[in-house]
């Protein structure tokens, strides 16, 4: 039997957007990212850091093309990492954007109660998804 072999990483993160304009103004203007690609009606791609994020139209990744057809329905979910030191320079921009912080959160680093934790808020974009920054990352390693 194959041994299986590692994983790197998580190299894109997709999610589907509603308002094709709306969505493409938010992550470049708002968020910062650069554009990387897009066909109209069909998706946006975006560089995040190291990694890249993907936006596509469900109507027209649900169905046969050249690759197997995928989308999604619903509100999506993506956790975006800062440094602790921009953290709170994104506490206080979103709100001058007019992005609305529905909730901050803090998440327990595998410490003592005394040690740091980590901590993160959630906002929508414009097509519903929740998007969330966290300082840290406080997953088990």
């Amino acid at each position: 039997m194959p041994v299986r072999p590692p994983l790197s990483g998580v190299l894109e993160t997709v999610l589907y957007f509603v308002s094709e304009d709306e969505t493409k103004r938010f992550y470049t203007e708002v968020m910062g990212m650069r554009l990387i690609g897009e066909a109209k009606g069909r998706h946006i791609f975006f560089r995040a850091g190291r990694s890249v994020f993907l936006l596509f139209n469900p109507d027209a990744t649900n169905r046969p093309d050249t690759l197997p057809p995928h989308g999604a329905t619903g509100d999506g979910h993506v956790c975006f990492l800062v440094s602790g030191s921009s953290y709170q320079q994104w506490k206080e921009y979103l709100p001058a954007q007019g992005v609305e912080i529905l909730h901050e959160a803090s998440w327990p680093m595998g410490k003592p109660a005394d040690q740091s934790e980590g901590s993160s808020i959630y906002f929508r974009d414009p097509s519903g998804n929740l998007l969330e920054i966290a300082n840290a990352d406080f997953w088990p390693k």
